[in-house]
């Protein structure tokens, strides 16, 4: 018998593999866990540096106007030529409407498109996580990042107006008004973007429908509304039609329920109008979570 057939064939070597006996988390701390991973996510952390550029950059940009404006303020109210907030509290995400489009549209893909691509539903997807942990987190993390990128300048430019010694009273109430009616933009515009986001698992297809969603619509109901309120001069019509943009419906809200201006040529003509706004808005985030829940039955893991 030659040398080389008296030689071993194989070698089994220890590596140490051990079974895991530690803490297992619930369901509860799992889904905790992918929206803190998730809000991360929406602003690039954690990932690389052109990941952040975008969302950092949209930040910055709402960001800045209210630092402007509350240093305003304080110059302005110290030489007593300025009374007041330069900018009401409420109108403040209308008129940085464009970055906070730019800033979702980014976002809800980030959140969803890319484990599509990627084929990581599996690995969210096993037990005890279920499909519609996965859903919920995925919504309240966007949610939650809309929000903070509309609540900070709310916050700076509240500050600048008690730095500027307005009525604390009153600035603090409107900044509550303000909140509520941004955790309104937040949840409408994130549910809808992740809904369109979700049926594609191409990041840029999905960035460019929710651009063309929320910028198209605006674009086409405030024309609208000017058009029938000034030229044909029924401004009641011309409210009913902010019912269908995002913006406008939310901002209608905000003018029903704290009777602020309206950022559009027309808002809710009436009280009972007003409800059916808010009745909308809150159906509008119902719809896209029942049609998210539905839409995740379905994707194939």
């Amino acid at each position: 018998m030659s040398h080389a057939d008296s030689s071993p064939t194989g070698v089994i070597h220890n590596i140490g593999y051990r079974g895991y006996d530690g803490e297992r988390l619930a369901r509860r701390a799992i889904t905790l866990s992918l929206y803190t991973h998730s809000l991360r996510g929406a602003f690039g952390l954690g990932r690389a540096a052109r990941s952040k550029v975008v969302p950092i950059g949209m930040f910055v940009v709402l960001l800045l106007p209210a630092v402007v404006l509350a240093v305003v303020a304080v110059v302005g109210a110290g030489m007593g030529q300025i009374t007041g907030p330069v900018v009401p509290y409420t109108r403040y995400a209308m008129i940085m409407q464009a970055a906070l489009a730019i800033f979702v549209a980014v976002a809800a893909p980030q959140a969803v498109s890319l484990d599509l691509r990627f084929h990581s539903l599996p690995l969210y997807l096993a037990r005890p996580l279920e499909r519609v942990d996965y859903v919920r987190a995925k919504l309240a993390a966007t949610t939650t990042a809309v929000l903070i990128l509309l609540a900070v300048p709310l916050v700076v430019l509240y500050l600048g107006s008690l730095a500027a010694g307005f009525d604390a009273g009153r600035e603090s109430v409107d900044l509550a008004q303000a909140l509520l009616g941004a955790v309104l933009f937040s949840a409408v515009l994130a549910s809808l973007s992740v809904l369109i986001a979700s049926f594609t698992a191409r990041r840029g297809f999905g960035i460019a429908a929710i651009v063309t969603v929320l910028a198209l619509s605006y674009s086409i109901v405030s024309s609208l509304q000017g058009v029938v309120a000034f030229d044909a001069d029924d401004p009641d019509t011309a409210g009913w039609i902010g019912l269908f943009s995002p913006m406008t419906l939310v901002d209608g809200v905000q003018v029903w329920a704290f009777g602020v201006s309206s950022s559009t040529p027309a808002g809710p003509p009436s009280d009972l109008a007003g409800l059916v706004f808010l009745v909308v808005a809150l159906g509008v985030v119902a719809l896209a979570y029942w049609a998210l829940t539905r839409r995740y039955r379905k994707v194939k893991v």
